[in-house]
């Protein structure tokens, strides 16, 4: 990523034009030419040189430093999607944001609901399954009440050898490689985040195929894919994976959707009817 210089002192200038003195705790004074704060104020309260400061609004500074950076945006009194806008001018990838854990937004959980024949479901960024509709339950297994790594479907795929009999044998090794790549682009989004390190952890004494899949490093995030999913009772069912982000970056609204030209609809249609009468539980691949 390289500085985008004119665009970081324009947002500068005008982020400090609309701090009125007195939120900044400084004395509004009689003599103010402009509403906003001054050059020099804004440097100190970042703890910066007035010299440096003014470069910046000028586009000819050098690149500030994320820890620059994090004091600007205290100084100016940004937002969390200013502040994002601000280390992405400046060059740099924004840090990271809170999680939502286990919280999944009340308009998520309407719109499964608005979903009765679209298999739909909530995941963590991690893989933990949050929240499913009843057609996902029923196609997929309902396991959002499991404690922890089991409602992971990242730790069933690896550590539950039952968890792979509803995919096909020669898809097993993809699976393996695109939950590997996809948890490890998570993984470093959040740094140090405990139920991350935690959930590695576990995954490499558990499974020595995860352990050599991690060692290789490979990332790519889940975003579409086709899948088949060996139902006990519809069968053998091909679906689009879509995966959709929420605003909080953690959560992922996955759709299931039939192809075009398949009958997946139709099985999906007896799946409603017969619900989870018979029924064994599967991982979802994705």
């Amino acid at each position: 990523m390289t500085i985008d210089r004119r665009a970081l002192a324009d947002f500068l200038r005008r982020s400090r034009d609309r701090i009125r003195p007195q939120d900044a705790g400084l004395p509004a004074g009689p003599r103010r030419r402009t509403p906003g704060l001054r050059r020099e104020e804004v440097a100190q309260l970042a703890g910066m040189s007035a010299d440096y400061y003014i470069r910046l609004e000028q586009a000819r500074g050098p690149q500030p430093s994320p820890q620059m950076l994090a004091a600007l945006a205290r100084a100016l009194r940004l937002t969390g999607d200013e502040r994002d806008h601000l280390h992405l001018l400046a060059g740099h990838r924004p840090p990271a944001g809170r999680v939502a854990g286990d919280h999944v937004a009340p308009g998520l959980l309407h719109l499964l609901d608005q979903l009765p024949t679209t298999p739909a479901q909530v995941l963590s960024d991690l893989g933990d399954v949050l929240a499913q509709n009843a057609l996902a339950r029923s196609l997929l297994g309902g396991v959002c009440t499991v404690s922890e790594h089991g409602r992971n479907v990242v730790w069933r795929w690896f550590a539950d050898p039952a968890a792979r009999d509803a995919y096909p044998a020669e898809e097993h090794a993809h699976y393996s490689r695109v939950h590997t790549a996809d948890l490890r682009a998570a993984v470093t989004r959040r740094g140090a985040d405990p139920a991350a390190v935690r959930l590695v952890e576990r995954l490499r004494a558990a499974s020595e195929e995860f352990a050599g899949l991690w060692d290789r490093h490979e990332v790519a995030v889940r975003r579409h894919s086709r899948m088949r999913v060996l139902h006990p009772v519809i069968g053998p069912v091909d679906l689009d994976c879509q995966v959709l982000l929420a605003p909080e970056g953690d959560h992922r609204l996955v759709l299931l959707t039939p192809p075009p030209g398949s009958d997946t609809a139709d099985r999906l249609a007896l799946l409603q009817v017969v619900g989870n009468g018979q029924f064994t539980p599967v991982t979802p691949a994705g």
